[in-house]
């Protein structure tokens, strides 16, 4: 059972429609996003972004996502702090990139290729993530595995998480390669659309 059952409150209020149950969320929670913004994001992004934009942010998104119905398994704060962490740190990701690109003077003056998107992620997660941190990552990720709804689209994308190509997941699903990278557009289209 719910310890705070305010809160299981509030989260069906607001996947109900009504726009004033965030106001007690947003009290509850904010602060603490804030908080985990600022481990999640390096020093030397600051002068870009602010913790407080981050965690605005993630909150607008859950905002808009719990009205959309995009999280029908939301039920509970551990549940609700679970996707908040995700967003958060995703949107210290998408924050770190943004600050890295060419326009916005990052570092170098050179845009973000794919290893330097890896070296970013390391510095917004760390490079000894806490076995908290860890838990959390594997149940976050769990949690957006539940979101794709469909277990062909859960086993593309474990696959592509474990390193497979396309070629090798095609074969195991027993499918095209232009199958398998039509549900990867798919996936992806899902997560961005929890992400906004």
């Amino acid at each position: 059972m719910d310890p705070d059952p305010a809160i299981s409150v509030w989260i069906r209020e607001l996947q109900a429609g009504n726009q004033d149950a965030a106001q007690p969320l947003w009290e509850r929670y904010f602060q603490q996003l804030v908080q985990l913004a600022h481990k999640r994001l390096p020093n030397r992004l600051r002068r870009h972004t602010d913790d407080e934009d981050v965690a605005l942010s993630a909150f607008k998104s859950f905002c808009r996502g719990a009205a959309a119905g995009r999280y029908p398994q939301l039920a509970d704060r551990e549940d609700l702090w679970r996707l908040l962490v995700t967003i958060t740190a995703h949107k210290a990701i998408h924050a770190a990139r943004h600050a890295n690109r060419l326009k916005r003077g990052g570092r170098d003056h050179v845009p973000l290729d794919e290893a330097s998107a890896d070296r970013a992620l390391q510095e917004v997660i760390g490079r000894e993530p806490t076995p908290q941190f860890s838990l959390q990552v594997a149940e976050e990720f769990n949690e957006l595995l539940e979101m794709l709804g469909d277990d062909t689209l859960r086993a593309v994308a474990v696959s592509k998480m474990e390193g497979h190509t396309s070629a090798e997941i095609a074969q195991k699903l027993n499918c095209t390669v232009r199958t398998v990278e039509r549900k990867l557009r798919l996936i992806r289209q899902i997560w961005e659309e929890v992400m906004k």
